[in-house]
C-alpha cells in the first residue's frame, strides 16, 4: 500500500493535482479550502459573530416574551410570517455592530469589574454558605442555554452600553432657546369663530335608483362578499356519551385508593428555623445562645451565613435529608444541634402541625370519577377503533358511526373561523375541525382525529357554498341608508365650500351665516393643552384649527351631523412666567428626547463603520424553517445591513 502511494506521488497525475491544489489556494484562500466557503454565522460585525445556535437563543426569549404578551402559543412559522424573525435578526446585528464599534474604541470593562457585577446576582449563590457558587453559575447558565464565557461577553456589552450612555446624557443640556420654542408652540392660544351647515340648509337627495345601489355594490365587493360557508356531517366520540352508564370495580377502587392515599392525606408540616455553622462546638454555642433567647437572625448574622426559615413545611421540603428527620423527631419549642449531609446546624422547632390521613369514603367519589373517567376514555378509544375499521373497509361515514354506535350530527353552513350566517359562534365546532373541514373537498371524509380531553371527531363536507355577493334585495335597504347619507354630505360639502368662498371674498362670518339662518359661534383661548375639553368643535375641526394661519377660511366636520364653516381670528403667543417654567421644566424631557435620536445615530454609525453582515438563510435554519429562495435576492443570501 505505501509502495503504491509513494509511485503515485511521482506521476504526471499527481503533479496535476498539486497544481490545482495550489491554484486553488492563491484564488480562495488556505483557510477556505480546508474550512469551506461557507460559514454558519447568523450575524457578523466585524470580529464577532452570532451562531445558529445563540441566534435561536436569542429569538426564543423574544418570542416567550411575545408569548406572555399575547396570551397563546406562537410557533416559529407564525412569528417568520409576521417578521419577528427578520427584527430580532436586525436587532442583534444592531447591537452586535455597536459593541465592536465600543471595542474598536477601547470602552471595555475590567474582568474586576465584571466579577463584582456576577457577585450582586443572587442566583449564583449557595443558600447554605451564602457565598458564590462557580458550579452553581455554570449550572444555572446552562439551564438557559448559556456559557460562562458567552454570559460574561453578554455583561460586558451592558456595562460597557451602560457607561457610555451614562456619560453622554449627563453631559448633555439641549439649549433653553430649543425647549422655549417647544413651550411656545405647546401654548400658543388661538380663537375661532364659525358657523354650522346642517341638513336642514341643502335639498335632500332623491331616491337611488337600482343602477346606482347596484355600483354601490359592486363598489364595496370586497366588504359586503359573504365568505365561504360549508354544511358538515360530524361523527363525536366523547367520553361524555359513555361515562354515566360504567359500573365500578370494588377491587380498582381499592387499589386506586391504596395508590393514592399517600399523595391525598395531608403530610404533617413543621415551622422552624435552620443555622449553618462549622463544627460541632460552633453548633452547642449557637445552640446556648438561641437557648438564651438570642435572635436567630442576629446569632446567623454574627457568624457570616443567612438563617433557613421553614414556615408549615412538610419533612420532604427541608433541603438536608438529616435535619428535616431530626427536626421531625423534636417537640415544639426544643432546640437542637444535628450533623447533616451538608454540614453541621442548629435548629429550633416552634410549630408543629399535626397531618391527616385521607380515607377511601372521603374520596370515594373523586376515585369513582377517576375511574370512570378512565374506563370512558378506554371505550372511547374502542368505538374509534370500530370506526375506523369500518371507514378502512370501504364504509362510509354514516355507515361506519353506526358500526360504531356513535350517533352522527349535521353542522352548518359554518365559516372557517366558526361563525354561522347570522355571523354568531356555531356550536359544537373547534378550531382543529374547522381546519379539517376546509381542507376537504365536496364530498371528503377525513380520518379520526383527535380533538383532546379524551374526544376523537370524524367529519364529511356534505355542501361547500362559495364565496359570493348578496343579492341586491336583500341588502337593498342597508345601501339606500348608505347612498342616501354619502350624497347628503356631498351636498353639504358643496354648501360649505360655497359659503366659506363667500367669506373668503370678503363677507362677514355673520353675514353668511345669517343668509341660512345659523348663528356664528365664538371659541376662545383654544390651546393644545385644553383642546381636548372643548366639547363645541370635533377633532377634525381643532385639528384645522391648529394648522390654519390666522384670518384663514376652512371646513370641517361638526361634532354633530354637518359641517363646519369656520375662521381663524386670533393667535396669541405665550409670554410670561408661565413660558419661562414650562420652557425649564420641558428640558430634561427634550434632552432624553434628543439623546435617544443622538444613540439610534450612534447605532446607525456602528452599522455602517463595522459593515454588519446578517444572514437571513442561517437565521431561518437555525429556527427549523425553510430557507429563503436565492432568487429573491440578488446578493444571495448573505446581505450587508449598513446601506
Amino acid at each position: 500500500m505505501l509502495l503504491a502511494v509513494r509511485k503515485f506521488a511521482k506521476s504526471w497525475v499527481a503533479a496535476v493535482l498539486i497544481g490545482l491544489l495550489i491554484i486553488s489556494f492563491a484564488v480562495f484562500g488556505i483557510n477556505d479550502v480546508f474550512t469551506g466557503g461557507s460559514s454558519n454565522a447568523v450575524v457578523t460585525a466585524g470580529s464577532r459573530k452570532v451562531s445558529a445556535a445563540d441566534f435561536r437563543r436569542e429569538f426564543d426569549n423574544f418570542r416567550k416574551g411575545a408569548e406572555q404578551q399575547v396570551g397563546q402559543p406562537i410557533t416559529n412559522e407564525m412569528a417568520a410570517a409576521n417578521g419577528l424573525d427578520t427584527r430580532v435578526l436586525n436587532e442583534v446585528a444592531t447591537r452586535e455592530a455597536f459593541g465592536e464599534m465600543l471595542d474598536r474604541i477601547g470602552l471595555k470593562p475590567s474582568d474586576n469589574l465584571i466579577t463584582r457585577e456576577l457577585q450582586k446576582i443572587p442566583a449564583f449563590f449557595d443558600q447554605v454558605s451564602g457565598r458564590f457558587d462557580k458550579n452553581l453559575y455554570a449550572q444555572r447558565l446552562n439551564e438557559n442555554g448559556l456559557t460562562p464565557p458567552a454570559f460574561e461577553k453578554i455583561m460586558r456589552d451592558q456595562i460597557a452600553d451602560s457607561h457610555l450612555a451614562s456619560a453622554m446624557a449627563n453631559g448633555l443640556r439641549v439649549p433653553r432657546a430649543y425647549t422655549a420654542l417647544g413651550a411656545i408652540y405647546g401654548l400658543e392660544s388661538r380663537d375661532v369663530g364659525y358657523f354650522i351647515v346642517e341638513p336642514r340648509n341643502v335639498t335632500p337627495p332623491g331616491l337611488p335608483t337600482d343602477a346606482q345601489l347596484t355600483a354601490l355594490l359592486n363598489e364595496n365587493a370586497a366588504a359586503l362578499t359573504r365568505p365561504e360557508f360549508r354544511v358538515l356531517t360530524v361523527v363525536h366520540f366523547s367520553p361524555a356519551m359513555v361515562s354515566a352508564n360504567l359500573p365500578i370495580d370494588p377491587a380498582e377502587l381499592q387499589k386506586r385508593y391504596e395508590f393514592r392515599k399517600d399523595t391525598l392525606s395531608r403530610p404533617e408540616t413543621r415551622s422552624l428555623v435552620q443555622i449553618p455553622v462549622k463544627d460541632a462546638a460552633s453548633a452547642q454555642a449557637v445552640a446556648a445562645r438561641l437557648a438564651k433567647g438570642e435572635e436567630p437572625t442576629a446569632i446567623a448574622k454574627s457568624l457570616g451565613v443567612d438563617a433557613i426559615s421553614y414556615a408549615d413545611k412538610p419533612r420532604t421540603a427541608i433541603a438536608d435529608p438529616k435535619v428535616g428527620q431530626a427536626a421531625f423527631a423534636l417537640p415544639a419549642g426544643q432546640i437542637s444541634p444535628v450533623k447533616g449531609d451538608l454540614g453541621f446546624a442548629v435548629i429550633r422547632v416552634s410549630k408543629i402541625t399535626p397531618g391527616q390521613a385521607v380515607t377511601l369514603e372521603q374520596i370515594r367519589p373523586q376515585l369513582e370519577a377517576e375511574l370512570r373517567k378512565d374506563a370512558a376514555a378506554e371505550k372511547v378509544y374502542e368505538m374509534t377503533q370500530t370506526y375506523d375499521d369500518a371507514h378502512g373497509g370501504g364504509a362510509n361515514l354514516a355507515e361506519s358511526a353506526k358500526k360504531a354506535n356513535v350517533p352522527v350530527f349535521t353542522i352548518g353552513p359554518v365559516t372557517a373561523q366558526g361563525a354561522g350566517p347570522d355571523g354568531q359562534p356555531v356550536s359544537g365546532v373547534n378550531p382543529k375541525l374547522l381546519t379539517s373541514a376546509f381542507g376537504l373537498p365536496q364530498g371528503g371524509e377525513s380520518e379520526v382525529e383527535e380533538a383532546g380531553n379524551g374526544e376523537y371527531y370524524a367529519l364529511r363536507v356534505e355542501k361547500i357554498i362559495p364565496k359570493s355577493l348578496p343579492p341586491l334585495a336583500e341588502v337593498k335597504p342597508q345601501l339606500v341608508r348608505v347612498w342616501m347619507m354619502r350624497e347628503m354630505v356631498k351636498r353639504l360639502q358643496t354648501k360649505a365650500d360655497e359659503l366659506a368662498a363667500r367669506v373668503k371674498k370678503g363677507e362677514t362670518l355673520e353675514a353668511v351665516a345669517a343668509s341660512i339662518g345659523a348663528k356664528v359661534g365664538h371659541a376662545t383661548n383654544i390651546d393644545r393643552q385644553n383642546a381636548g375639553q372643548n366639547k363645541t368643535l370635533s377633532r377634525d375641526a381643532l385639528i384645522k384649527t391648529f394648522g390654519a394661519k390666522s384670518g384663514e377660511v376652512y371646513t370641517a366636520e361638526a361634532a354633530t351631523f354637518g359641517l363646519v364653516v369656520a375662521k381663524l381670528e386670533a393667535i396669541r403667543a405665550p409670554s410670561g412666567p408661565t413660558l419661562a417654567r414650562i420652557t425649564e421644566e420641558s428640558r430634561p424631557q427634550m434632552t432624553e428626547a434628543l439623546f435617544g435620536e443622538i444613540q439610534a445615530d450612534a447605532q446607525k454609525a456602528a452599522a455602517t463603520l463595522v459593515k454588519v453582515k446578517t444572514n437571513a438563510n442561517n437565521a431561518r435554519v437555525a429556527l427549523g424553517l425553510e430557507p429563503l429562495d436565492p432568487k429573491k435576492d440578488a446578493k444571495g443570501a448573505e446581505t450587508e445591513k449598513a446601506k
